[in-house]
């Protein structure tokens, strides 16, 4: 089946960028609406939870308000109970003597003073006042007829009552409480308490956000707008308003309806509304309602919701765009990585569309490159050939190395126990001619040991030979200390004197070969003790800790030191300061320790040399 060219099939720079540009205008008209849609839904969302809080902490306010009221009106509520069983009362309804009433006004004045009362005053069943607080002012109540009064028929009828209205004689607004003084059957007269909330509505009225109480018909009784005073929550009804206006409870005043206009019920005691406040304009505000109780008011509270609602509402459009503007911008990143991917890969179609038209104009031209391309290669055949014939002349010759290196080691080490089996062998000969048996006896045995280490070292050839290592163990650090100076013995005969050794606890342990592990330690003695040969007050001093991270085993002397030279390449293979070394103990030595995971160290001086070899410890 024929295929069409990827060419035919791909578009070209041009194409995808007439595609892009309506990418990008789609991109633009969606990014638009997602900031439309964030910046909608935040604004909702904050307008809701602003609303909220402050219907949360306009609530606490209100709640306070009303128990601040409450405990306005209760302080005075006992006074009208106390007058009414007062024996000076009595005596002055009864006598209406010009000095008994005279001691009840003075009286009246004291109490007042002590008291929230503003105004505390006695009537006859008549309903004139004969006594009164403000007997001196010229607004005195004395001698003026409140028998019209709801607050004097009520407490004549009923005991006790209560009565919000405009006082008649003063022009101030207040709270009547009145009690009826003696019983119903013969009554004498009637005590009223008068209760102004002027420094209440003061409060209020410092706080800036509107507050009002109303009654049971939704007249406006306490304010903190003055303005707001007797005016209505809704349009009264004829008959209430006609009723009201005939007792004279507000005066004359018109009872309208307050300015607040579009209420939007968000709960039954949370409506949204708009107000208007003396010397502002219209302006939205939460009210919150709440009952007063023991009494059948309620109180309004308004707080204004314009200027938190629009700072919440732009801290959360701030904050919806901190959101979806990076968002907007990773997609248009992603957008525009794709378009510039898409118009590189039409940029390479097209250029090998024009490449593969200069290939057909210059055949000849690359067959003569393809010509030299192939010498060259031809050439880097050759040379590859010849690099390969070299490596394996240099591998030959690492072998050869490593042979000698190994050759020589096993020499080094064998020649340890050969010179120590030829000084037993010597030493046997002369106690057989001293018919010393039992002393031969003895070297014979030590010859025999000495024959098994070296099968011991031959066997490690053969491990080595397996590029293999033997097997690390737990191995008691005394016992190697111990067979170490034993091999010495028969060489350095009366020199071992020098060595100062402190032997470890036998419960001390290291990973490692028991064998190869002597071989350290007589390579380390033997070169310390050849270091002091023929110095006074030579030492050599072997001691073992345990340390953190395992167990460190010291070899020190107090020999002249090893030079800079050789201490720079000590474990380097045939590096030696002695005559007759080959330079390949410490090699092998530092090859040994590192099999088993440890490692040596050298310090020098010319105070001597130290050797200290860190091990694993066993578990």
């Amino acid at each position: 089946m024929l295929q069409r060219p990827a060419a035919v099939l791909s578009p070209t720079p041009e194409q995808l960028g007439k595609r892009a540009r309506r990418a990008w205008l789609l991109f633009a008209a969606i990014a638009l609406v997602i900031v439309a849609t964030a910046l909608t839904g935040a604004g909702l969302y904050a307008r809701r939870a602003e609303v909220a809080a402050l219907a949360a902490q306009g609530r606490t306010d209100a709640n306070l308000k009303v128990a601040l009221l409450r405990a306005v009106l209760e302080s005075p509520r006992a006074l009208p109970l106390l007058l009414s069983e007062d024996q000076q009362v009595h005596d002055a309804l009864q006598n209406k003597g010009a000095v008994t009433i005279d001691v009840l006004n003075r009286k009246l004045e004291g109490l007042v003073s002590g008291t929230k009362a503003s105004v505390l005053y006695v009537t006859g069943v008549d309903g004139f006042a004969i006594a009164s607080s403000n007997w001196r002012e010229t607004t005195s109540f004395v001698g003026n007829d409140y028998g019209f009064r709801a607050y004097f028929s009520g407490a004549m009828q009923s005991r006790t009552a209560e009565y919000f209205a405009l006082g008649n004689i003063s022009k101030r607004p207040g709270l009547y409480i009145s009690r009826r003084v003696g019983n119903a059957a013969a009554p004498l007269g009637v005590v009223v308490v008068k209760m102004e909330f002027d420094q209440l509505e003061a409060d209020w009225h410092e706080a800036n956000r509107p507050a009002y109480v109303s009654d049971d018909h939704g007249v406006v009784l306490i304010t903190s707008v003055p303005s707001w005073r007797f005016m209505t929550t809704a349009p009264l009804t004829g008959p209430v308003a006609a009723t009201i206006r005939s007792s004279q409870q507000f005066g004359n005043a018109p009872l309208i309806p307050l300015p607040i206009t579009r209420p939007e019920a968000l709960s039954p005691d949370v409506s949204m509304v708009h107000a208007i406040t003396p010397g502002g304009s219209d302006a939205e505000y939460l009210r919150l309602s709440t009952l007063v109780q023991s009494t059948p008011w309620r109180l309004d509270y308004l707080v204004p919701v314009e200027a938190p609602i629009a700072a919440a509402v732009r801290e959360m459009r701030l904050l919806a765009l901190g959101v979806v503007v990076p968002l907007l911008a990773l997609a248009g990143y992603l957008l525009w990585r794709r378009q510039s991917a898409q118009m590189r890969i039409a940029a390479e179609q097209a250029a090998r569309i024009e490449l593969e038209r200069r290939v057909v104009e210059r055949t000849h031209d690359l067959s003569l490159a393809r010509d030299r391309l192939q010498a060259e290669i031809t050439d880097h055949r050759s040379t590859e050939a010849k690099l390969q014939v070299m490596q394996q002349e240099l591998v030959q010759a690492n072998r050869l190395a490593t042979l000698g290196q190994v050759a020589a080691g096993v020499a080094h080490e064998i020649n340890q126990p050969v010179a120590t089996i030829r000084a037993y062998a010597d030493n046997a000969r002369v106690f057989l001619e001293r018919k010393q048996t039992a002393s031969a006896e003895e070297n014979l045995g030590a010859i025999a040991a000495l024959t098994e280490r070296i099968g011991g070292i031959t066997e490690e050839l053969k491990v080595f030979a397996r590029k293999g290592r033997t097997a690390a163990e737990p191995v008691e650090l005394r016992g190697v200390i111990e067979g170490a100076v034993v091999l010495l013995r028969s060489r350095f005969a009366g020199r071992l004197d020098a060595l100062d050794i402190t032997l470890p606890p036998v419960t001390l342990k290291v990973m490692g070969n028991r064998l190869r592990l002597e071989q350290v330690l007589i390579n380390l003695f033997q070169n310390a003790l050849e270091a002091l040969d023929g110095r006074d007050g030579a030492r050599v001093q072997v001691s073992a800790q345990e340390t953190a991270d395992g167990v460190a085993l010291a070899v020190a002397d107090n020999g002249p030191g090893i030079s800079p030279a050789i201490l720079k390449s000590l474990f380097t293979p045939f590096n030696t300061s002695k005559e007759k070394g080959l330079g390949l103990g410490l090699v092998i030595s530092q090859d040994i320790v590192a099999d088993y995971g440890g490692r040596i160290e050298v310090a020098s001086d010319q105070a001597g040399t130290r050797f200290t070899i860190h091990l694993a410890r066993a578990a």
